[in-house]
């Protein structure tokens, strides 16, 4: 089954999982995603989900975590059915930013509409639900570490019509850097007023968006092909 706990220091979200989990949701991202240049303007976007899917593909492989999960087999079910087995299942995980998860949770709402536009307008599709369970975690997981009346207001912003199309990821980037920088302290005080920066876009984020398009147009770029200057630290504390 698929978990999501925030980390000791706050600093990101822990997604957990055997390998089916995490397969399933990794297909599912990248079946709803669609294709480079299947929709454009969500170029930068679709990079950005693709980076979060990059983690949970490696996690399925083993490359970053693994643990042991109590699988519910108890010694008298063994004794009662004759056989002797672990009782303990190998599930894999990966630490994910928290502004980073949630952008991918809100950016993937317009993933799934045009999924549902373009390709599949089945309600029985597989592959949605796993998309959505996926975002309700994130939300859910977000719920246990604000207050209750702060996690209304951020589920009420989730659920406005936001578009990510022609979105300056680079702003994911700086919200990214920023988070890691902060003390565990600030990072409680600071979850839901970044889950709001990312659901409804602020004047900070729209002068941001102003200066990576001006540095876009002189060597007529789009704007997600424009790199950031600061460099993530290579270790930090989750």
């Amino acid at each position: 089954m698929l978990t999501m706990m925030s980390t000791p220091n706050h600093t990101g979200v822990k997604i957990s999982g055997d390998y089916f989990d995490l397969d399933e949701l990794n297909q599912a991202i990248y079946k709803v995603i669609g294709d480079e240049g299947q929709y454009h303007g969500y170029e930068g976007t679709r990079m950005r989900i693709l980076a979060v899917s990059y983690e949970i593909r490696h996690a399925a492989q083993g490359d970053r975590n693994v643990d042991f999960v109590f699988n519910g087999l108890h010694d008298h079910t063994m004794k009662e059915h004759g056989f002797i087995a672990p009782d303990k299942n190998i599930y894999f995980s990966v630490e994910v930013l928290w502004p980073e998860l949630i952008f991918a949770a809100i950016a993937l709402k317009d993933f799934v509409g045009l999924y549902q536009k373009k390709v599949s307008k089945s309600v029985w599709d597989i592959h949605l639900p796993v998309i959505y369970r996926f975002q309700s975690l994130v939300l859910d997981c977000l719920r246990g570490h604000i207050p209750d009346e702060e996690y209304g207001t951020v589920l009420a912003a989730f659920d406005q019509p936001l578009t990510m199309d022609d979105y300056a990821i680079q702003y994911v980037d700086l919200l990214n850097l920023k988070w890691i920088e902060m003390a565990k302290q600030q990072r409680q005080q600071s979850l839901s007023t970044v889950a709001m920066k990312l659901a409804v876009p602020d004047k900070e984020y729209q002068a941001f968006r102003k200066q990576v398009l001006s540095a876009a147009a002189p060597a007529k770029k789009q704007i997600h092909q424009i790199e950031v200057s600061a460099e993530y630290p290579e270790d930090f504390e989750w």
